[in-house]
Parts: C-alpha cells; structure tokens; sequence
C-alpha cells in the first residue's frame, strides 16, 4: 500500500482560511478510497486540537527551534488519520493561523513553518511511531521547508511533491533568519532557499521536491512566465519535466444542491425548481427587491486586486442600469470592500454586502445565483466558478487558469454544439467585463438559451476521482515499486 504524509494547515471545517481548507478536506479522503494510506501532518492550532478525535500518546521530538519539547500525537480527523505538531507556544494562539486577531503576520511566522517541515522529515526513518511514508507531500509555502529538510537528511529517503496553490503567497523572511533554521549552510544560496537575499519557503519546495504540482494544467504553464511566475519563472522553466498541473475538485459531499442542508430548498440538473425558492428567499434576506428584471450576480470571495473585484466596481453602473442585483460575501483589502459598501448604500435593493466569512451563507448565496463572477486578474485554480455551475449559476469568469480550463464561453458555436457552460472574457479591464456582461443580459432574455446552458453546466462533472487518480500515478512514478 502507497504511504503519503499529506503536510498542510487547513482542513475544513475545523479550520478554514480560503480554498486550501476544501481542497484538504477532501483529496485525502478521495485518495483514501483509491487505496493509499494518507496521514495529514498538521500544526497543533487549538482548532485542530479541539476537532480531532481519538487522540493517541504523543511521540517526542525532542527540543527544536527554541523549544524546549515538540512532539507529534496521532489523532482522526474528518475520519482521517492526522498527526498533530504539538508546541503550543508556537500554534496555541488567538487570531488565524498565520497572523494576531489584527491581521498582522506572527514575527516568528519562519519558525512556526519550519518546524512543520522539520517534524515531516521526521518521518523519514520511521521513528515517529514506527510509520514511514513513502511519499511527503507539502501544500503551499507553509509547508516548503520540507522537502528541504529530507535533501538535507543527504540519504535515500521518502520521495517528495511539493504543491503550489498560489504562487503570490511565497513565505519570504530576511536572509537573517536563515541560521536558526538549522539547514545546511550551503541551502542558502541560488541553488536553495536564497531569493534576492531573502529566505523563500515556496523556492525550497520547488528547488527540493521530486516533482512540483499545481491546481489547474493551465496555471502550470502560465507561471512559467514573468507576468505570472513572480519571479520564480525562470526556476520553474527549468523544472517543467517535473511540473504538472492537476485541476482541483468539488467535493459533491458538501457542495451538492440535492442535498445541501444550508439552502432553502432541493434541485438538481433535471428539475431545478427549488432554485427559483432559493433565490426569493436570498433577496428577502438580503433586503433585495424582488421584483428587478435582471439576473442575480453572487460573489463569495477574497476581496483583493487578485480576484479582480475592482474591475466589476468599473462595470457596477451597467449592471445595476440593466436591472441586475449582487450579492457580495468576502473579506480582504478594505478599500475595494468599502468602495462595495459605498454603492450598496446607493442602490440597497439591488447590491448587498456581507463582509467576512460565513459558510453557510456562502452556500445559499451561490444556489440562489443566476451567474457567479469570478473576474480574476489570476487565478490557479478556483472552486467558486465549480460550486457555481453545480449549484446552475454560470459563470462570469476572465481566461486564466483554471477558470480556462473549467468554463466554456457561451459563444455562438458552443451554444449551437450544448457545450457553453458560462461566460469568459480576455482583458483584465471594466471595459472588457462590460463587453461580457452584455452578453450575459442577452442571453437573459433568451429563457430557453439560458435554461440549456443551466443544464449543461450543472451536468459538469468536477469530482475529485479523476484528480486523485494522477496523484496516484504521480506518487507511482516516484515509488514505482509500491
């Protein structure tokens, strides 16, 4: 049986900060059911302590880090094996995993992360708990020190896969921090974890791993560029015949309109009355008029310049005129969030604002929505535009990433073939949103169009088994014998 220690920091519901939490929760649990035995290794945060059951005798690290003990117990998590990284005065914190309840970044944020991929390099010799992986998985920067810890071991050990949710977020630190890492001298440098003098969690990954993924095949080849690449580009190039992109998945336990106990009522692709229940009682919630002629656009989101929210600020004024309503359910960078509140005060029936994060809100926001916009200026992979063409809201989406690769525009082809699913456009820019929103209200009053693309995109199928199944054959390639 193939052994894989899944290293990560989020696991929903326990504890969810974006979509790594989803995506956690459910690719071991679909690699589980293809037969491998995966095993999460965590940090000790007080959510995953309090969320985890069965919880076993800790094993003992010994000191790390200046600490004077760190040990790793055994526990169940979502019905999966979990290792918990105990050092409470490293994670037993308030506020979020990365940061104070102010937002701002713990100072020893380089600590607290290398000592996670510390412990998972522990496990290479079998001495925590008699159990060895085969393969060590790392997930974003949090977890980038780790196959940088197994090269520095400098013996045959477990294979190692590092996986890049978001290149923006790299987990950089002063070169100055470096020595209390406890890597080899020679690790900082352009061939290890140096950037620009600066100590870079996410270059240790993509220099040390056997093999890089990503979350889309299309966000694999754009950050081999210098508009994406942030200025890992050139060493990604290098690595491309170790680097594949593998679209992320729905996890249809937790996102399915058939049987989600958050909306108001039931529907599926074949009879999707409910919606329609879904929506009124949105509007009543919301305060929004139930009467506007137009679709309702949902947003759930990061509020920053990444998901391109400012470029629907541009186009607001068009929507709104044409008689469509939005709702907006996101937290982030408070002047963008300000400028949404500013215009629902304006236009209270026909825009709505939620700030922060509320999951169940989020889920009758999407059932309730005709289109889900998601107008990215990048974007790895993306759940939402998923959730929404399960949930029968088209997508309005720019052609990056995965958003390429999961919508396809409703072009005249495509909609005489009964293969549009949703709304693409090219150009980051309000202009080019409003050329697409056009679209949209067109084929609004097109009841029949619209009602065949709805069936077409509910009918997607964005499972996880298919994307479980190549990490499978990944993990194969590096342990062929297992």
């Amino acid at each position: 049986m193939m052994r894989v220690l899944y290293v990560s920091t989020e696991v929903y519901p326990a504890l969810k900060t974006g979509g790594l939490a989803d995506v956690n929760a459910a690719l071991p649990q679909a690699l589980t059911g293809m037969g491998v035995d995966v095993r999460l290794l965590l940090p000790g945060f007080p959510a995953f302590m309090h969320a985890a059951e069965h919880h076993g005798p800790a094993v003992s690290l010994g000191p790390a880090f200046g600490l004077g003990e760190v040990s790793v117990s055994r526990a169940l998590l979502n019905g999966v094996p979990v290792y918990l990284v105990e050092a409470p005065q490293f994670y037993g914190r308030a506020g979020t995993p990365y940061g104070d309840a102010e937002g701002r970044d713990w100072p020893d944020n380089h600590l607290r992360f290398a000592l996670l991929g510390w412990a998972a390099a522990r496990f290479a010799d079998g001495s925590v708990g008699g159990w060895r992986p085969d393969i060590v998985h790392g997930h974003d920067w949090h977890a980038g020190l780790a196959p940088a810890y197994l090269a520095a071991r400098g013996v045959a050990g477990p294979g190692s896969v590092f996986t890049v949710h978001n290149l923006a977020f790299q987990g950089q630190f002063p070169g100055s921090v470096f020595p209390a890492l406890g890597l080899p001298p020679d690790f900082f440098g352009v061939r290890g974890v140096e950037f620009h003098g600066m100590v870079n969690f996410v270059k240790a990954g993509l220099h040390y791993a056997d093999r890089i993924t990503t979350v889309s095949p299309t966000y694999a080849r754009e950050i081999q560029t210098a508009e994406h690449g942030f200025g890992l580009d050139g060493l990604l190039s290098s690595r491309a015949g170790e680097l594949s992109g593998i679209l992320n998945g729905v996890d249809r336990a937790k996102w399915n309109p058939s049987d989600d106990e958050y909306i108001a009522a039931r529907f599926d692709a074949v009879n999707f009355a409910g919606k329609a229940v879904c929506k009124a009682k949105l509007r009543a919630e919301l305060g929004l008029s139930p009467e506007s002629p137009g679709p309702l656009f949902g947003i759930v989101s990061r509020i920053t310049q990444q998901k391109g929210l400012d470029l629907l600020l541009g186009a607001m004024p068009e929507l709104i005129a044409a008689g469509g309503q939005l709702a907006l359910l996101g937290s982030g960078d408070a002047a963008i969030a300000e400028r949404f509140r500013a215009a629902a005060l304006r236009h209270p029936r026909q825009l709505a604002v939620r700030l922060g994060y509320d999951e169940a809100l989020a889920h009758r926001i999407i059932a309730a929505a005709d289109v889900i916009a998601v107008p990215s200026r990048f974007e790895p992979c993306g759940l939402t535009q998923m959730y929404g063409m399960t949930y029968g809201a088209l997508p309005l989406v720019r052609r990056v990433g995965g958003l390429a690769d999961t919508v396809r525009d409703a072009d005249a082809g495509a909609i005489a073939a009964g293969t549009a699913t949703g709304f693409v456009f090219e150009e980051a820019s309000a202009s080019a949103l409003s050329r697409a929103l056009e679209r949209v209200f067109a084929l609004w009053r097109e009841p029949a169009t619209w009602s065949r693309l709805l069936g077409t995109a509910m009918r997607q199928d964005f499972g996880w088994t298919p994307s479980a199944r190549r990490y499978v054959e990944l993990y194969r390639e590096l342990r062929p014998r297992t």
